[in-house]
């Protein structure tokens, strides 16, 4: 083995200006990143080649609608949210995922599609994909080629507790004949 020329190399104790370079230099990475973010990810489908909707047709906003939910003194809150032309009107229906606004637990959600009318701006609630009453969690959902898709969570009996469901199921629901049909592919649920 050869020795070194150079007895001992400068940078190989750390002194305290090293420590302070590297607070400064992690400092700043942290400052710079907090400033460039990426764009926030939305559920919204985007408008495909199969999409027919009308120019300048807005999506139904959920904000401010009446939904078919009990929640005694807390608040409806819209947890999830997708646009698109579910029943090939030309107009784009909104499906919302919402829940009480509970401090502890976990509420069960409402899955409901929205809709304007012609003659009215205020959109309404049109069909319920999944009844709070049921006691079932949307873990995944979105809007793909005109159907929602959705992963619930639920519960084999009603002894399991609320906060640990025991039973996953993938549901799609699709326009048929004036009505949203679901169908469940074969061997979906599991516990």
């Amino acid at each position: 083995m050869q020795q070194s020329a150079v007895p001992e190399l400068a940078h190989t104790h750390t002194r305290p200006i090293h420590w302070v370079a590297t607070a400064t230099a992690v400092a700043g990475v942290v400052a710079l990143s907090s400033v460039l973010q990426p764009h926030s990810a939305t559920a919204a489908q985007a408008a495909g080649p199969e999409s027919k909707t009308a120019p300048g047709a807005l999506a139904p906003d959920p904000k401010g609608v009446d939904f078919p939910l009990e929640c005694g003194p807390v608040k409806a809150i819209v947890v999830k949210k997708a646009s698109g032309d579910l029943d090939g009107d030309g107009r784009p229906e909104t499906v919302a995922v919402v829940h009480c606004d509970a401090p502890m637990g976990t509420p069960p959600d409402g899955v409901y599609v929205l809709t304007r009318g012609t003659d009215s701006e205020r959109p309404r609630v049109v069909a319920t994909l999944v009844d709070p009453k049921d006691r079932q969690t949307v873990s995944e959902f979105a809007l793909r080629d005109g159907a929602v898709a959705a992963t619930l969570l639920g519960y084999s009996s009603s002894d399991v507790p609320s906060c640990c469901p025991d039973v996953t199921d993938s549901a799609k629901w699709t326009w048929d004949n004036g009505a949203f049909v679901r169908s469940t592919p074969a061997g979906a649920q599991s516990v």
